[in-house]
């Protein structure tokens, strides 16, 4: 794929995921039309759409068909992401007043409804991805094309993953680990090659996994098969940190939309602090050649997907 048709299709998926997130926000009105309306701020402040995309892709290359059930879920993955990312620039965590290229939420509405838009995003996530269950019936009866009840129990299993993978033994533990080595480094002990790993697997690769293998559970894939797929989402969720890391060295803070050099002025302890930059950049180029290669062991279309997982190599923002 040449790298005009894989920007065009690339354009094309993130398109489509921004109209499934708008299809599925939620209704600013009521008497708490404020939560409502930060956390709308905080899902259309932009960004790449990665998991949404990830999940759609996996779920076509692992013969799923095109419905609302996948859509719902891809609204879901977002809300959850965005969720995080309001909490992380929170004066509390990372203290950040911009965030692609505009305000932060707390920043716009106040740290505390900063708090509650977050929780906000959480819940609304999980009432979204539950709407999948609702398509599967018309007028309280079965829907012809819903009969079998084995595809009723791919919603549940997606569901328990995302629960699993946004929770404590997920992103959340990730960034409670994250928090206590930066802010109380005396109790938490000395963040080791084995703690920054367990940090970024937790707190970027959790939701990532939970993405494609959210998209393979959907369109009915082997257990086999949605195992490597988790494979697959650690090694993406690995390399796009490391990336992160080393752009907060080196990049363009108009081109990222927030401040580069934080982590440094924080002194705080990244995979480029610990291992260098040279050896950052070869382990991001090594592990996404390894996601890569999973994908060559499924029979669907993958060739722009395998292309979205090298672009981590060389992106910029």
């Amino acid at each position: 794929m040449d790298t005009q048709e894989f920007d065009r299709l690339l354009k094309e998926e993130t398109e489509i995921a921004e109209q499934v997130l708008h299809k599925y926000l939620p209704r600013e009105e009521g008497w708490q039309r404020e939560i409502i309306e930060a956390m709308n701020y905080s899902l259309l402040a932009g960004g790449k759409r990665l998991r949404p995309v990830l999940m759609r892709q996996t779920y076509l290359m692992c013969g799923g068909k095109e419905d609302a059930v996948i859509e719902a879920f891809m609204a879901a993955i977002e809300m959850i992401h965005t969720y995080s990312l309001v909490h992380d620039d929170l004066p509390a965590m990372d203290n950040d007043q911009y965030r692609r290229g505009r305000e932060t939420t707390w920043h716009v509405y106040g740290d505390a409804m900063g708090i509650l838009a977050g929780d906000g995003l959480l819940n609304y996530a999980f009432e979204t991805a539950l709407k999948a269950v609702e398509l599967c019936y018309e007028d309280g009866e079965a829907h012809p094309d819903w009969e079998d009840i084995t595809r009723i129990r791919h919603i549940w299993t997606a569901l328990s993953v995302l629960a699993q993978k946004a929770g404590i033994h997920g992103m959340i533990g990730g960034q409670a680990v994250d928090v206590m080595c930066e802010k109380k480094p005396e109790t938490a002990g000395e963040i080791t090659d084995e703690k920054l790993v367990f940090i970024h697997a937790h707190k970027t690769a959790a939701l990532i996994q939970a993405s494609m293998m959210i998209g393979a559970i959907l369109a009915g894939a082997s257990g086999r098969q949605v195992t490597d797929i988790e494979k697959c989402g650690y090694n993406i969720g690995m390399a796009f940190q490391i990336q992160d890391d080393i752009l907060d060295v080196v990049g363009d803070s108009l081109e990222l939309g927030k401040p580069t050099g934080s982590d440094a002025q924080n002194h705080k302890q990244t995979y480029v602090t610990m291992k260098g930059l040279e050896q950052a950049r070869r382990d991001v180029e090594v592990l996404s050649l390894e996601a890569a290669a999973i994908l060559e062991g499924f029979a669907g279309e993958h060739e722009f997907l395998k292309n979205l997982i090298l672009t981590l190599i060389y992106r910029r923002k």
